[in-house]
């Protein structure tokens, strides 16, 4: 089977932190940074089989995060997680390629339950 990493880019670095760890406790492997550049720049060196990323970064805007990742790995699942996401934007996170939107306070038994739907597609 696949080895299955996940990249958690949060600019809140104790949430984004924190999400490590509580996925780490479910056996899944997180690598986090917290802004948009560094994270294109990981995502242009390593795969992930997921991006768990936030909207609203201190350099770019998720969404150009989220086109430039697609670009670089179409085949890499992209869940937006943010604490200020509109309609519009989760529309347009899902016309640039998105897996899915979720909203903060996250819900960790439901992005896990979704990532194990992730899992078992591209295993």
């Amino acid at each position: 089977m696949k080895h299955f990493d996940i990249l958690i880019v949060d600019d809140e670095q104790r949430y984004a932190d924190m999400l490590a760890r509580r996925l780490g406790l479910r056996s899944l492997t997180c690598k986090v940074c917290y802004d948009g550049q560094t994270a294109i720049a990981i995502v242009g060196e390593e795969s992930f089989s997921v991006v768990i990323l936030d909207l609203r970064l201190p350099d770019l805007y998720g969404t150009e995060v989220l086109t430039r990742i697609k670009q670089r790995r179409p085949e890499t699942a992209v869940i937006i997680l943010t604490g200020h996401g509109t309609e519009k934007d989760r529309e347009q996170c899902m016309a640039h390629g998105a897996h899915s939107f979720m909203n903060k306070p996250l819900d960790i038994d439901r992005l896990v339950a979704m990532m194990a739907r992730i899992k078992e597609r591209t295993s």
